[in-house]
């Protein structure tokens, strides 16, 4: 039998001429990351073994996105520990307020990731860069710290589901529409330790920004990671964000799948995650009457250019809903000022919304857009639990920025076809 995309990373990496699903492996790593929240947890245990400095500076990317800019003193405290790591080691991939953005976002937009790398991150998002058809997972603060010092991480090889994308997506949807349909079918569960790889004639129809949230979102239907086939659409991305050399990898025509998957895009309707799981999804006329109480579009899924362009060709010469809070977070700096440079930010301004500096804030219940008991959100990001975004009584609804918008000038769940 052949290898997936998946298992020859895997396999190049580890020096082997092959791999096999639940082999466990020692692989090289070509990128090791962490945030404000995760890295301190790595630091202590990096300092705890004594250890004396990183494998390798420039591999190495700490991203201050989560409480920062600080919300309060742990943060505060959080954010100067890694600070004075980055600088006692020389990190040269250090990102704090001004020049960060969401993690997910501002690693691939600084050509950080290119196709075939092999990325570590102490962050279960980092299935990410599957987008540019990389091998990225998401792993513990320990490992993270190992990864390091060494340069090297263990893994256990993943079976692999293919899905099949054909045809074209219709009018607002996106892939974060896409992802939620296939999560919806598959369950939080359904692709544990797996590696969901995606391939078809309708990839063309989708953008890197797609991709890029749809391999993001693979864990919240358990995978190992996602990763996408890569076709010119990658190859045109790459060469405008990286000058860094790459490898790309395609599966054998003998590569062994659990499954596969065929999926239509042109059937897809947009589709809304209810509360408490990303699983239970709806589509967008299946929703009823939902009013609701705040909108966020942002976060790793749906900060990018592509996703506030969508929201302010929606919310030109509207305004959102008395009652409704809309906030608008760019998710790096640069989106931001293409934003301002495109003049979205008036569109958005003027009809209401709040606009963020980059942060990932609200997507995890820190801050910037905090729910109350009984409130309903709906929100661009990836998660949608219990207390995800504020009080336990609180509730998420997850969408992509079509319905996100629409639904804040509608005060309900809402298409934009329906305001």
């Amino acid at each position: 039998m052949g290898m997936t995309m998946t298992q020859k990373i895997l396999a190049a990496h580890a020096g082997l001429e092959k791999v096999v699903p639940g082999q466990l492996i020692e692989a090289r790593l070509d990128l090791v990351l962490g945030n404000d929240i995760t890295s301190p947890v790595a630091i202590n245990a990096f300092e705890k073994a004594e250890l004396d400095t990183v494998f390798d500076k420039t591999k190495i990317a700490l991203v201050m996105d989560h409480f920062t800019p600080n919300k309060d003193i742990k943060a505060a405290e959080q954010c100067k520990q890694v600070r004075e790591f980055a600088k006692k080691h020389g990190i040269v991939n250090y990102f704090d307020v001004g020049q960060m953005g969401v993690e997910h976002a501002l690693l691939p937009e600084k050509g950080l990731v290119v196709p075939g790398n092999l990325v570590i991150g102490a962050d279960s998002h980092t299935c990410t860069y599957g987008a540019l058809g990389a091998f990225s997972t998401g792993v513990g603060s320990t490992d993270m710290a190992a990864g390091m010092a060494r340069g090297v991480c263990w893994f256990k090889v993943p079976s692999a589901v293919k899905f099949v994308l054909r045809g074209k997506p219709r009018k607002w949807v996106s892939g974060k529409d896409v992802i939620l349909h296939i999560i919806g079918m598959t369950g939080v569960d359904g692709m544990l330790y797996k590696s969901m790889e995606f391939t078809g004639d309708g990839l063309k129809n989708l953008t890197a920004e797609d991709r890029l949230c749809m391999a993001n979102m693979a864990i919240e239907a358990g995978a190992k990671n996602g990763i996408f086939e890569v076709d010119d659409v990658t190859v045109k991305y790459v060469k405008e964000h990286s000058t860094k050399p790459y490898t790309v990898y395609k599966a054998d025509d003998d590569a062994e799948y659990e499954n596969t998957y065929e999926i239509d895009l042109s059937q897809i309707k947009p589709t809304v995650a209810f509360p408490h799981l990303p699983e239970n999804t709806r589509t967008i006329d299946e929703c009823g009457d939902v009013k609701i109480h705040q909108v966020i579009i942002g976060s790793c899924t749906n900060g990018r250019i592509e996703d506030l362009r969508v929201a302010a060709e929606i919310l030109k010469g509207k305004k959102v809903a008395d009652g409704v809070r809309c906030i608008i977070i760019p998710a790096t700096q640069k989106v931001y000022l293409d934003a301002v440079n495109e003049g979205l930010v008036n569109i958005f301004i003027e009809s209401g919304c709040a606009v963020s500096t980059p942060t990932c804030g609200p997507c995890l219940g820190g801050y910037m857009g905090i729910l109350a008991d009984g409130e309903r959100a709906v929100a661009t990001t990836n998660r949608n639990f219990v207390g995800r975004m504020g009080h336990t009584g609180s509730e998420v609804y997850l969408a992509g920025p079509a319905v996100a918008t629409a639904s804040a000038v509608a005060g309900g769940i809402a298409s934009p076809d329906e305001i």
